[in-house]
């Protein structure tokens, strides 16, 4: 992977959805986007904006989700941070090629029409990372 084009947006796991949107609208002045449930991810996303900056609120579908996993380990919180790239699975090659461990064998379909793949927490200094394409 050469030079990400920039922070795609940073994820972060809530517990209710609804309430969580309008801490971020009402009290810290974020604008809200699109709303989204990505069954095969396990989670319904709210996309809120800082300037050009994306913030996205995860609510786990069910406790048994990624997601759903997390918030009962840790707790709300930051889970994600996500890197923006040209071409995801070129990405994905590139520190499969240098070594590093991955989530995600191959990239698969995120929110917002995106295309994503997952690197380990261990590979990337304990945060989990992730590479997306496209979207919004």
């Amino acid at each position: 992977m050469r030079n990400p084009l920039g922070i795609d947006h940073v994820a972060i796991a809530v517990e209710d959805l609804d309430a969580a949107t309008a801490l971020w609208r009402d009290a810290l002045g974020l604008r809200v986007g699109v709303r989204e449930v990505v069954a095969d991810q396990g989670v319904e996303v709210q996309m809120l904006y800082a300037g050009e900056t994306r913030i996205e609120l995860m609510r786990p579908l069910s406790p048994d989700s990624p997601v759903g996993k997390f918030l009962a380990k840790r707790g709300p919180g930051l889970h994600h941070l996500a890197l923006a790239v040209e071409d995801v699975g070129a990405a994905l090659e590139g520190v499969k090629a240098r070594g590093l461990r991955v989530i995600d064998e191959q990239p698969r379909a995120g929110a917002h029409g995106t295309r994503i793949a997952f690197l380990h927490p261990s590979a990337a200094g304990g945060v989990l990372a992730e590479l997306v394409e496209g979207g919004e």
